[in-house]
Order: structure tokens, then C-alpha cells, then sequence
């Protein structure tokens, strides 16, 4: 693969799709807390990882329209956001994810006479998490769907970890899930990653498996229902755990 920009990116919070009022993300960053434990025998720092952690900051630019980017970060929600940013909008284009609380939405007012806000948002109960896409950026179903695969190589033994975003659902039901396959060829859902039914939208949710399971090679986001549905749109992102993860 290529060297690559960041143009044509995306960026979902909570099932919103908050992309156009996104200037600029400044900081998409996680990993253990380094904990010092420098012996007064040493001549230099030794450290070890402490718990996960994981930020998102970003500037938005000031859209006050009904429903828009300034209504859903000026309310200051103190419950967690679900948030992913994706870096392109290709089906396997790689995404980050983690589950947050947004800090602020400080306005700045600079003398050129742009206005726009800074916010930054702190995981809480997982660190963020790197994948990929199994939707190219937002996916719109109609009826039930076999999604395309992604070919991730190989099987991992360590287990995974996915979310979703709905932006907008009609119908009665549906039920995204996540299939893996040795063969791209026979799928079957993958235990642990079925995410809980749509009856409407925005909504958002990580889920993951148990932290040993296997999950193959070849992944697929696909949409089943019961009652029926006319429009679904929604991302979904996959991490799929190459070493032991522990939260």
C-alpha cells in the first residue's frame, strides 16, 4: 500500500454523521499509561504499561442549524459517546474507535473572523482501538444484505471487537452483524459480534467477543431482519485482536 493523505475522511459520533463541520482532527492517540518504576540502582528511566487509555480532539467548525454538528456538541452529554473516525471511506480502509466522554466545545473567535471549537474526548473503559472498515464509510441498506468481505489475512486466536453507527433506520426491524469465513466462501456469524436490533436511529454501540476466540480470515458486515425495514444506513468497524487484550 501507498503513502497516504487524510483527504476524504469521516468522522461519526454517537450515530451522527459529523464529517462537513470537521476541520481538523488534532489528536487520535491511546495506549498504556507508562508507570514509573526506576530503581535508585538505575541510570536511566525503566517504565512499565499502566491501563489503556485513548483521546480523540478535533475542531469543528459553527453550524447552529437544526440538527446540526453545534446542537449535538453544545449539549455537553455526559453519557458516553460511541465515536470512530475513518481514515478514508473505502470498504477495509482502517478506522479508529473507542468509546468516550466529550470534555468541552470551546468556542475560539479568530481576527481573521472564522469561528470554531475545539473538543476533546476521553476514553472511558477501553483504550482506543484501531480496525478496519467492513462498510465503505456510511452503508444504506434496503432490505436485508450479505455484505462485500474484507480479507484480513489470517485467523487470529485473541478475539474482536466492533461498532456500529446507525445514522437513520425505517422500517420495523434489523439486526447488523458481523460473519467471518476461512474460505470467502461459507460464512457464519461470529459469536459475540451481534449488535443489538435496530427498531430506530441514531444509535451506537461496541460490542466484542470473548477475548480467546478464534475469528478467521475473510470478515463481512451483513443486515438480517424479521419484520421488515426500507432504509438503513449505518458504519461499521472491525478490530480484530492480534495479540491478548485485556480492558
Amino acid at each position: 500500500m501507498t503513502k497516504q493523505g487524510g483527504l476524504g475522511d469521516n468522522l461519526y459520533i454517537a450515530g451522527y454523521n459529523a464529517s462537513g463541520d470537521i476541520g481538523s482532527i488534532g489528536n487520535v492517540g491511546g495506549g498504556p499509561a507508562a508507570l514509573d518504576v526506576t530503581g535508585i540502582d538505575k541510570s536511566g528511566m525503566e517504565r512499565i504499561g499502566g491501563l489503556r487509555d485513548g483521546r480523540l480532539e478535533y475542531t469543528a467548525y459553527f453550524n447552529p442549524g437544526l440538527g446540526s454538528t453545534h446542537a449535538k456538541l453544545s449539549a455537553l452529554p455526559t453519557a458516553d459517546q460511541v465515536m470512530t473516525y475513518c481514515r478514508g471511506t473505502t470498504l477495509g480502509d482502517p478506522a479508529a474507535a473507542l468509546v468516550a466522554k466529550q470534555l468541552n466545545y470551546d468556542g475560539n473567535r479568530g481576527d481573521s473572523g472564522e469561528f470554531t471549537f475545539a473538543v476533546s474526548a476521553q476514553a472511558n473503559g477501553y483504550g482506543v482501538e484501531w480496525g478496519r472498515q467492513l462498510t465503505a464509510g456510511i452503508r444504506t441498506d434496503t432490505a436485508a444484505t450479505l455484505g462485500t468481505s474484507i480479507d484480513t489475512t489470517a485467523a487470529a486466536n485473541f478475539g474482536a471487537q466492533a461498532y456500529l453507527h446507525v445514522m437513520s433506520f425505517t422500517g420495523t426491524d434489523a439486526t447488523v452483524k458481523v460473519q467471518d469465513s476461512a474460505d470467502n466462501s461459507t460464512f457464519a456469524d461470529v459469536t459475540g459480534l451481534s449488535f443489538t436490533q435496530v427498531t430506530a436511529g441514531p444509535t451506537s454501540e461496541r460490542i466484542a467477543t470473548a477475548s480467546g476466540a478464534t475469528v478467521r480470515r475473510y470478515l463481512r458486515a451483513v443486515t438480517v431482519t424479521t419484520g421488515g425495514f426500507t432504509s438503513l444506513a449505518f458504519s461499521v468497524t472491525v478490530i480484530k485482536n492480534e495479540t491478548a487484550v485485556t480492558f
